[in-house]
């Protein structure tokens, strides 16, 4: 109950914060949104298409647990991880609130699964995950993003937003090491504490789900979440 009520609280607050507490809104918000989405880079601060298109990998990160979390759930994982590919931790975080703890995983992958549980594709959000890391800190400007962060309503909420991915991580993080076995907790803080790059190569390197199709984990399955 305290991580529902703390969760919950963080998601009001992060609402409240983002609508009426944050720098005002700019002119040229919805033309910017409009070009990074575009890939129409020139003129736009590489760290700022970095943070842009890292929004975009984080959620799939997200989903390489999320899916496989939600076989167990009563809650269609699926339509908060849409979501958040747009809204990030705002569509997330009512998932978070609403789940309950499970640490096991019954029946056979569904293609979904098997296609978010992969190494290749694991594999590939970290190289991309790390590309894009690399790109922005090297290529950006940071005086520039300062300015825009302390100015701009987008640019502010969108990093406020990556921070709170990456805090809210390890929610996720101790079923799914728990279904594969993985009981180092060495393991579990090296991904908790390195921001983003410990979840990408999480899901890089994690063994393989394994699967059961036992007529008791049959049983133990919500019907709603087949």
């Amino acid at each position: 109950m305290t991580r529902k009520l703390t969760l919950g609280l963080l998601w009001l607050g992060f609402i409240i914060y983002a609508f009426f507490l944050s720098p005002p809104l700019q002119p040229n918000t919805f033309e910017l949104i409009k070009d990074l989405s575009t890939g129409q880079f020139a003129g736009i601060n590489p760290l700022i298409v970095a943070l842009f298109n890292i929004m975009g990998v984080f959620p799939l990160i997200y989903g390489c647990l999320l899916l496989i979390d939600g076989r167990s759930q009563k809650l269609p994982a699926w339509i908060f991880l849409l979501g958040s590919l747009g809204t990030g931790a705002f569509a997330l975080l009512p998932y978070l609130v609403l789940r309950e703890p499970n640490s096991q995983f019954a029946g056979e992958k569904s293609a979904i699964l098997k296609f978010f549980d992969s190494r290749w594709f694991g594999t590939s959000l970290a190289i991309g995950a790390i590309s894009l890391v690399v790109y922005g800190i090297s290529q950006g400007n940071w005086a520039d993003f300062s300015q825009q962060w302390q100015t701009s309503r987008f640019i502010h909420v969108m990093s406020l937003d990556f921070c709170a991915l990456c805090l809210l991580f390890p929610v996720l993080l101790g079923d799914d090491m728990a279904r594969r076995q993985l009981t180092d907790r060495r393991v579990f803080w090296a991904v908790a504490l390195i921001p983003f790059l410990g979840a990408a190569l999480y899901v890089a390197l994690r063994p393989p789900l394994t699967t059961s199709t036992s007529p008791e984990a049959s049983l133990n399955q919500p019907a709603t979440s087949r």
